[in-house]
């Protein structure tokens, strides 16, 4: 029987791949600790630049003196980040953003080749024991370095973590094990503000959200080896006793399961790596898909991650604030659901609108001074900007994945989860531009929402369509539409 069949006799969900699934998805709130670490630990308090007094004036702008006046203890305060040092607190963000870009490209392509376990569970020892050396970093050369660090193992293992939630289980729950896996790491955001609200000095709150990783890790050590990847490297006797493994603790008898028997690699099935990435520039139908799909990923990354490490800039209390801009992504996943298998809306449209709405929302905030009510702040309208860049970045994923043919999924998002990055390394600069001018940063913002969701359109409707398994069928007619009119099913 094929994987599919057997994952039927397994159980598609069974109790087993629940908890299974269960402890991966949790793992995403530790990453999501990690990954808006420095929206608490590098938040600046108030303070005031005092003169001494008695000091020759050619020497005043040695011997001033920093005050802060707010009692708060994060990197800021202890290494003086402020004035010309300012600019480190966003470096220290964006070699986190960095880390995760080269943890993309390093991890992914490891995990094809050595599997999906032994990746997975190196990363995450690795991400817990840099995390630790954040939180006791003795000068901010350490830290900066420690975050790098943690931000290479986080992308490598975010990746992995998302593609063993799906291997587990059978196709019909893959939709709803990708959709938990992005909903725990929102859930994660909210749990972090609520943790820096009661762990206030810096290093304690590092250690307490870098702590939860080691209880993750405990419990993710007695995780099989994905049978797809099994199957897929042609180790068809161990994928079968991982199976037989899940359906025991499934209560299933599966003690006559038996694949097909596949040579090393099923031919047509690997296109050469390099061969791959090189298609997505020479094929003229995915040239343009992959260059307009590389910008929307771009633009989503930069409003979501700037949006949400902006959040203890905005008014009010920055706990709350980092709270509200994780639970605001939360409505963001039922929207998406109903609209894209909707034939009047369809992957397409939805995204492109969701874009646009999100630029929309960020365009307002420049209209409406800094202190009026709570309903209509500029805080609510960026929770508003927030919430749609999340639909959108959900629906992207999906999108590309129906976009590329089988036999280059992977390259294609592999190149634009790297666009992505690039946005996330960008990103923590965008909220220090207020320096120059209150409402920059939201300009950046409404522009790039608006831009890729008007450059989305260009992309054909995929709702109901066939889904390409080679490069030869992009070139049928169905396929090779690049601007697409109207979709032929409703």
């Amino acid at each position: 029987m094929d994987l599919e069949e057997a994952f039927k006799v397994v159980g598609e969900f069974g109790p087993y791949q629940k908890r299974a699934v269960a402890v991966l998805v949790l793992t995403q709130v530790y990453m999501a600790c990690q990954s808006m670490l420095i929206v608490l630990v590098g938040s600046t308090p108030e303070y005031r630049i005092e003169q001494q007094d008695g000091v020759p004036p050619g020497q005043q702008e040695l011997l001033q003196r920093v005050v802060f006046t707010e009692d708060i203890d994060t990197i800021v305060t202890e290494w003086f980040l402020v004035k010309q040092q300012a600019y480190k607190v966003s470096l220290a963000g964006s070699l986190f953003f960095a880390g995760l870009l080269v943890g993309n490209i390093v991890f992914g392509p490891l995990s094809d080749r050595i599997g999906r376990r032994p990746v997975y569970l190196t990363g995450l020892f690795f991400e817990v024991v840099f995390g630790y050396v954040t939180a006791f970093a003795p000068s901010y050369e350490v830290f900066a370095v420690s975050r790098l660090l943690v931000g290479l193992m986080n992308g490598g293992i975010g990746l992995v973590c998302f593609v063993l939630t799906q291997e587990y289980v059978g196709k019909s729950y893959w939709a709803m094990t990708g959709t938990l896996t992005s909903m725990s790491f929102a859930v994660g955001i909210a749990l972090f503000g609520a943790l820096g609200y009661f762990i206030q000095p810096w290093r304690n709150l590092a250690t307490a959200a870098n702590s939860s990783g080691v209880l993750f890790f405990l419990l993710s050590v007695t995780l099989p080896e994905s049978p797809r990847w099994l199957y897929s490297q042609g180790q068809t006797r161990q994928a079968e006793e991982v199976l037989r493994y899940m359906a025991l603790r499934n209560g299933n008898a599966a003690n006559n399961l038996m694949l097909q028997r596949v040579g090393a690699a099923k031919p047509g099935n690997h296109v050469n790596k390099g061969a791959g990435v090189l298609q997505l520039v020479i094929h003229p139908v995915l040239r343009l898909r992959t260059m307009v799909l590389m910008y929307v990923w771009y633009a989503c990354s930069l409003v979501y991650y700037g949006l949400t490490l902006g959040a203890s800039d905005t008014s009010g209390s920055r706990y709350v604030n980092v709270a509200m801009y994780g639970l605001v992504e939360l409505p963001a996943y039922p929207l998406c659901i109903y609209f894209i298998n909707k034939h009047w809306a369809g992957r397409r449209k939805s995204m492109a609108s969701f874009l646009c709405l999100a630029g929309s929302a960020c365009l307002c905030t420049m209209f409406i001074p800094e202190n009026t009510g709570t309903l209509l702040s500029v805080t609510s309208l960026a929770l508003l900007g927030k919430l749609m860049v999340s639909a959108a970045f959900n629906i992207a994923y999906v999108y590309t994945s129906e976009l590329y043919p089988t036999v280059i999924r992977n390259a294609g998002l592999g190149v634009c989860s790297m666009s992505c990055r690039v946005g996330g390394i960008l990103a923590p600069f965008v909220p220090s531009m207020r320096a120059l001018h209150t409402s920059l940063p939201f300009t950046v913002f409404c522009l790039s929402g608006l831009s890729a969701g008007c450059l989305g359109l260009l992309l054909p409707e995929t709702l109901n369509g066939p889904t390409a398994e080679t490069l030869e069928e992009l070139s049928s007619p169905t396929h090779s539409r690049v601007l697409e009119s109207k979709v032929t099913q409703h």
